[in-house]
């Protein structure tokens, strides 16, 4: 057996000791760095979505997680009623909303498509 790999021969001596602390700092670093550079973002980025979706009122123009572009007409507490086009609305969760867009964006996009 000891004609492939070779015998090693442990002695507990200075250099087997435990590494502590100093064994520790590498690990430490590691966490640190997936805090500050992915959980922390995500936390901030969460938080300012919680508060744009509190702020949605009637008459903003919005577009959802799934990509529809609309002006809110009703709210309640879990749902807005979406207008897409005339005479045509949905209902989604507020937390469908992903972003709210400048005023007039809704009516320039319905005019583009009506020219279509």
């Amino acid at each position: 057996m000891g004609f492939f790999i070779s015998d090693a021969l442990a002695e507990a001596g200075p250099a087997a000791q435990d590494p502590g602390l100093v064994g520790m700092i590498l690990p430490l670093g590691i966490m640190a760095a997936f805090f500050f550079l992915f959980i922390l973002p995500q936390q901030r980025k969460t938080k300012e979505h919680k508060k744009m979706v509190e702020a949605l009122s009637k008459g903003s123009e919005v577009v959802t997680t799934g990509g529809l572009l609309g002006r809110i007409v009703e709210l309640d507490d879990n749902f807005v009623q979406l207008e897409l086009a005339d005479n045509v609305q949905v209902h989604v969760q507020r937390a469908a909303v992903q972003s709210l867009l400048p005023k007039g964006t809704f009516k320039a996009s319905k005019k583009k498509s009506d020219k279509a």
